[in-house]
């Protein structure tokens, strides 16, 4: 996921993105336990798409931004 694409989304939708990534990071983490995962890298790329998402998340909160 880009920083570009995010940038356009709302904040709203940058909410809705963060839930999704939350979700997504929890069924990795389950999956890896049991039954191991094909790509052991998903974990670590959805860590850092999430930081990216709660950094523009606070960027837009300190602009006011809604």
């Amino acid at each position: 996921m880009k920083v570009e694409e995010l940038r356009k989304l709302s904040l709203k939708d940058l909410l809705k993105k963060e839930e999704e990534l939350r979700r997504e990071l929890l069924r990795l983490r389950f999956k890896k336990k049991i039954e191991g995962l094909p790509n052991p890298m998903a974990i670590r790329n959805t860590k850092r798409d999430l930081a990216r998402v709660l950094t523009l998340i606070r960027e837009k909160e300190l602009r006011g931004e809604q």
